[in-house]
Order: C-alpha cells, then sequence, then structure tokens
C-alpha cells in the first residue's frame, strides 16, 4: 500500500512540476494546492484513485484561454481509452488533440469561431461528449443537491471506464474569477474534498476544494445558457 502511495505520489510531483509555479495566480486560503506538503498528503490518503492516474497520465493545457472545455474533453476522451481519430502531427498514430475534437460534427453544434470567442456551456459540454462513444449525463446544480453530487462524483471517480467534469464560477471558490470547466481527478473523504485538475495550467496549479465550496460554484447562474445554473457532467465509456 506504501508503495501504491508513493506511486501516485510522483505522478502527482511530475504533473504539476510542468509549468512554473512564478506563473500561477496565488491559491486561496480556502483550497489546498496539490504541490503543497497538505496538497500531497491528501493525495496519498485518497481512495479510488484509477481516476486520477488515468487522467493525469493525459493531461494537457489547454491552448487557448477559451478552450478549457475542449481540453477538458479532449483530456477524458483519451483518459477513456475512447477510439480516437487520426492526428495530423502524430501521423500515423490516433488520438484526440484540441483541433481534431473540433471536426465538422462539432461545428454543427458548437462552430469553432464561437468556442474560440467565448468557450462553452454546460450543455454544449454534454452535446459535444455525446458525438462519441460515451454516455454523458448532465447535471445542472440548481436541479440537484449537494449529498446527490458527492455521492455521484465519488462513485464515479472510482471506475476505470467513468469520469467527471465540472463546470462553476471561480470566483465562488475565491479564484479569479468567470466560468471554468475541468475534470475532477479525486476525492478525499475525510477532508471532504475533491481535487481540480485545473486545464488552465498557466493560471492556477490543481487545488483540492471543499464539496460544499464547489457545488455552491456550479450552482451559480450562466447568462450564455439561458441563466441555467452551471453543474457536471457524469462520462461512462460505452461498451
Amino acid at each position: 500500500m506504501i508503495r501504491r502511495s508513493a506511486t501516485f505520489l510522483l505522478i502527482g510531483l511530475s504533473l504539476c512540476g510542468v509549468s512554473p509555479r512564478a506563473a500561477t495566480l496565488p491559491v486561496p486560503d480556502n483550497l489546498i494546492d496539490l504541490t503543497s506538503k497538505s496538497g500531497e498528503q491528501l493525495l496519498v490518503e485518497s481512495h479510488d484513485l484509477d481516476g486520477y492516474v488515468r487522467l493525469s497520465a493525459n493531461f494537457l493545457t489547454q491552448k487557448n484561454q477559451a478552450f478549457c472545455g475542449v481540453a477538458s474533453i479532449v483530456i477524458v476522451l483519451n483518459a477513456l481509452d475512447v477510439p480516437a481519430p487520426p492526428a495530423a502531427e502524430y501521423e500515423p498514430y490516433h488520438t484526440f488533440t484540441q483541433d481534431n475534437l473540433l471536426d465538422d460534427r462539432a461545428e454543427a453544434i458548437l462552430p469553432r469561431e464561437v468556442v474560440t470567442r467565448q468557450g462553452m456551456t454546460l450543455d454544449q459540454l454534454g452535446r459535444l461528449l455525446a458525438l462519441h462513444p460515451v454516455q454523458a449525463e448532465v447535471h445542472h446544480a440548481g436541479e440537484g443537491t449537494l449529498e446527490a453530487f458527492r455521492s455521484a462524483a465519488r462513485d464515479y471517480l472510482g471506475d476505470p471506464g467513468r469520469a467527471v467534469i465540472v463546470n462553476y464560477l471561480r470566483k465562488t471558490i475565491g479564484e479569479e474569477q468567470g466560468g471554468h470547466i475541468s475534470p475532477l481527478a479525486a476525492y478525499d473523504s475525510e477532508a471532504d474534498r475533491f481535487l481540480i485538475l485545473d486545464v488552465a495550467r498557466y493560471k492556477y496549479p490543481p487545488v483540492w476544494v471543499k464539496t460544499a465550496d464547489l457545488f455552491a460554484a456550479m450552482n451559480t447562474p450562466d447568462q450564455v445558457n439561458n441563466n441555467q445554473t452551471r453543474g457536471y457532467v457524469l462520462i461512462r465509456r460505452s461498451e
């Protein structure tokens, strides 16, 4: 068990060392930086880390400031081993990238020009995921409960064929400042905190956030989405 936990810790440290810490914004006191001693300890003590390993192995930083949803989808599809299209830059290999994800089918749902300008909503996130052989359940926080979110997210993070992506308002958890999308990667039951694997690596490192705080950040209206609340998507690989 000690060896297994140490392995997870080494993966986490290598993942978090990708970009210079000096380039990121200060982490609010209510959040726990994964690269801090307490953040490392939470990772070691966490259970059901299959999701963390898969996501970290496929992690990438969003290629521009509007592509948080695009990057999150790419990470999850690759982590779930969903059959991928060819990637011109990696020929002859196939993998999802932030370029080939936005194909003609995606263009019909969310034009590249729109997502490049303003990102995507929770419902658009679910519709783009549904183009692929996965089951994507969209949950608006305002239509559910904190307890239901905690239970479902924890369950999904413990299954190698499942993943969770959250859409939340940064300023509600003390960050700067608008709506954002990223995958969840782990859960610690004693601290009741989820690990957000932030795809805006240039801005914030991965952070542990209290479940209640994250749910409150999801339970905020999104003007671009007809003032529906933000929320989360439960993703399951189709058999």
